[in-house]
């Protein structure tokens, strides 16, 4: 399994229509694109000091699943124009890490 993760920033004021425009239009239409070997995405926020930090990390079966979601330079960001208005700066490149390990409780 792969982690693809992303962080941007924007400012508090921005926070909750960026959070919003996630969640809304930009998460479902991913999940509406029906990748295979995507399996999911999680959303964190914090405040950190005058700004508001996004991370998403995105899961995937495979690196050639992230590369269907992300094309061909699979380590670009992929920031809609909708979200670059909102944020005033983000990763240009993604971090992908190979899960080695997950446990849950239970």
């Amino acid at each position: 399994m792969i982690a693809r993760i992303w962080t941007g920033w924007t400012t508090p004021q921005n926070a909750d229509a960026y959070e919003a425009l996630l969640k809304d239009e930009i998460f479902p239409g991913i999940l509406a694109r029906n990748i295979a070997g995507f399996e999911r995405i999680e959303l964190l926020r914090a405040d950190v000091g005058d700004e508001v930090e996004f991370v998403t990390i995105m899961r995937f079966a495979s690196l050639g699943a992230v590369k269907v979601f992300a094309g061909a330079d699979y380590e670009a960001a992929v920031v809609p124009p909708k979200a670059r208005a909102l944020l005033g700066g983000f990763d240009e490149r993604t971090q992908h890490y190979e899960v080695r390990d997950t446990r849950e409780v239970g």
